[in-house]
Order: structure tokens, then sequence, then C-alpha cells
């Protein structure tokens, strides 16, 4: 009989010894339950045919072909990454709505001997705990806002604040952007879906006693929306405002993105949107900059011009609470690490 697991919780603390993901590699890539492996009862053009088959001809040949097509990927599984599998091994089986997928799976596991089970619901049912956790209760989180000009090692000073014991949650970890339009990271940005249950485990592993540093973020991260509940949780928290002299920013900011606006051609494309908010005569100097190689006379032209006038615009309406002000002079490794301790000490007189 499928298992049904009714919190985020359960289902991360499953106590099988391997989670199997059998939908396809383009479902398993969009997103999956945390640590699961994908083998796929059907590839991606077999599930495809099998669809097409079912709609254009029939139910009962789509399931006919879609079976062999089942029973040769398991028998494929099983000379492969389950060869070396013991007789102790306990998998737990899942699929796209724990159907037929799974079904058939399990079956084949269990009459060789393995302990297999399946997830009622499949993923769909993994889903709605996620949804639940992010868009339908309120986050239990006392959020405070590491907030701050560009250019104010916010995102740095998380992992530091982290190895002082301090609870975070680095959204732009998760997301893989930084956050603007120079932001984008190699390897770009996760399904919405996949960071959403990222973003849910994270939560799940934080104390709700204790406060959780959140470097302060628009709705969305690059392409990335940030759930209601987090929305909320941030818009109502405290804030610890870093306050660093222009040019320590530049400086930074100039080490922080050297990859990215070293090279003209990515400055160019990337910035070529806020020519219609900031002319092209402000953009053009932005590129020539680049192109001269004045990395920090660039990142001081970026804030001065655009970054913080966005921010003061913000920042007018913004009536959150300023739990302190983090002075700093510098953002070497000695100034974060300076930093790092102000926030702390703010942070032990909530």
């Amino acid at each position: 009989m499928p298992l049904q697991f009714d919190s985020l919780d359960a289902i991360l603390n499953h106590g099988f010894d391997t989670v199997m993901d059998v939908r396809s590699p383009a479902e398993f890539a969009e997103d999956h339950v945390p640590g699961a492996v994908n083998l796929p009862a059907l590839d991606n053009a077999q599930r495809a045919e099998v669809g097409t088959m079912y709609k254009q001809v029939s139910p009962f040949d789509a399931r006919k072909i879609g079976a062999g097509m089942v029973i040769r990927n398991v028998a494929a599984h099983l000379d492969g990454p389950l060869k070396g599998k013991d007789g102790a091994w306990r998998p737990l089986i899942y699929c796209w709505r724990g159907g037929q997928r799974s079904g058939v799976f399990c079956t084949i596991l269990s009459e060789i001997g393995w302990r297999a089970e399946t997830v009622k619901g499949g993923y769909q049912s993994f889903r709605r705990l996620v949804n639940r956790h992010l868009y339908e209760v309120p986050l239990p989180h006392r959020v405070v806002l590491l907030d701050g000009n560009t250019g104010t090692a916010k995102t740095a000073l998380l992992p530091r604040l982290a190895a002082r014991d301090v609870q975070v949650l680095d959204l732009e970890g998760l997301a893989c952007h930084r956050g603007s339009l120079l932001g984008a990271m190699p390897g770009g940005q996760p399904p919405q879906k996949r960071f959403e249950t990222a973003l849910a485990v994270a939560l799940q592993g934080l104390d709700p006693g204790r406060p959780v540093v959140v470097e302060a973020e628009s709705s969305k991260i690059g392409r990335i929306t940030l759930p209601p509940s987090l929305l909320s949780a941030m818009w109502s928290a405290p804030r610890i405002v870093m306050d660093v002299p222009l040019q320590a920013r530049a400086a930074y900011l100039a080490r922080a993105y050297r990859e990215v606006i070293a090279d003209p051609e990515v400055v160019a494309a990337r910035l070529a949107p806020l020519r219609r908010v900031r002319g092209h005569a402000v953009v053009d100097r932005w590129v020539a900059l680049s192109q001269a190689g004045a990395l920090e006379d660039l990142s001081l032209a970026l804030m001065v011009d655009h970054y913080d006038p966005a921010y003061a615009k913000s920042r007018r309406i913004d009536e959150r609470a300023v739990l302190a002000v983090v002075e700093a002079t510098g953002l070497d490794e000695t100034g974060q690490e300076r930093a790092a301790d102000a926030v702390v000490a703010a942070l032990g007189r909530l």
C-alpha cells in the first residue's frame, strides 16, 4: 500500500535507503524530492510517444506499448545502477502522481525481494507539501533583514554570520543569481519549482525561535519569484543597515563582479535594458569604462548613476524599523569580519 506523507518534515526524513524518481529526465530536472536519484521508467521521447498514442490512438494501445518500454527500462536499471544492491536495500519510489510508472517499478523490485514502497500521490503530493509550506501558511521564522546600498558586501557577510552561529537564509545562493542586471551566475538559474523546493527545505532546517538573517531583496531575484509568505515576513522585518563609503563600495564591487564587468560585451548586453531608464549617453559611458579596464570607476558610476538612486527611491516608502546601522570604512577581509561582529552584536539586542 502506498505510503502517505502528511508533512514536509515526514517526507524529508523518510528513512529509506534510496529515493527513486522514475519520471522522465525532463520532469526530474524541473524539480524532485531532495536526494532522489532519477531512474526513468520512460525517457523523454518515450513519454512523449506514449502520451501522443494515448490521445490519438487509444488508452489501451498506449498502456500496452508503454508497459513494454517500462519493463525494458527497468531491466536496464537492474543491470546498471541497481546491480550492486544487496537484499537489505530499501527503496522509496515515486512518479508523477503515484500511478503506473512507480507501481510497475515497485512490483518488479518487490518480486525480486527488495522491500520497495511507493509514495501515495507521487511527486504531486510532495509538491502540495511545498506549496502549503510557502503559499498557504505564514512563516513562523523571526526574519531580520540585512540591508544597505549596492556594494556593501551583504551577500559576503552571510557565510561569516553563519560561522558565528547565526541562522542565515541565502536567497541569492538558492536562486543562483546576485539580484541585479549584472548578477547572472554560471550555469543559470534553477526552475521556479526547484528553487521553491530548495527554499522550503532550507526553511525547514531553521529554528523558528531564533532570528534568521536574510539579505534584503525585491520580489524577484533574476527570473525567480519569491513566495508571498517569505515576502510578507521580509516586508515586516526589522533591518540592520550597512553603511559604507562610496569608494570602498566601488572597490568591493569591482572585486566581486570582476569576471562580469571586465568583459565589455557582457556589460553592453546586460546593461542594454537600462538605456530606456538612464539614457544612451550614460550607458555608453559605462561600456567605455569597461572597455578601458577602469573597473572601479565603472562600479562607482553604476552606483552613482543607477543603483543608489533606485535604492533611495525604494527607501522613501520603506517603513520597516531599523534595528542598527553598521558602519564599515572598508570591505576587505578585516572590514568584513568587523562588520559581521557588529551584526551579531545588533542581533543580541533583539
